[in-house]
């Protein structure tokens, strides 16, 4: 494998990754009945809900089918793509969930 072909391979495995970090997120919602482009808005507001994100919702099943995502695992997912705005969102509506 060659340099071109080595980093070729870098960003697609960083793609695939990222988009399965949106479909955990979009999934996450779901299973919480959030609605996952009104959270990613709330977090970015200056954004139009993306692509991957849109995506990723056609992709959620409905929450009685879905397995558990841990909140913990959803926050670190966020984390490994640098998503604070998102994390703080979401953490703020765990703890709404607890009161």
């Amino acid at each position: 494998m060659n340099k071109k072909e080595l980093e070729n391979s870098i960003i697609e495995n960083y793609q695939r990754d990222e988009q399965m970090m949106v479909f955990i997120f979009a999934q996450w919602c779901v299973n919480n009945d959030f609605d996952p482009i009104e959270l990613y808005t709330q977090a970015y507001p200056n954004q139009a809900a993306n692509d991957a994100l849109k995506q990723a919702v056609e992709l959620t099943v409905p929450k009685e089918e879905a397995g558990t995502i841990a909140n913990e695992t959803l926050l670190n997912v966020l984390s490994l793509y640098g998503n604070d705005d998102l994390s703080f969102i979401v953490m703020e509506e765990m703890n709404k969930r607890k009161k």
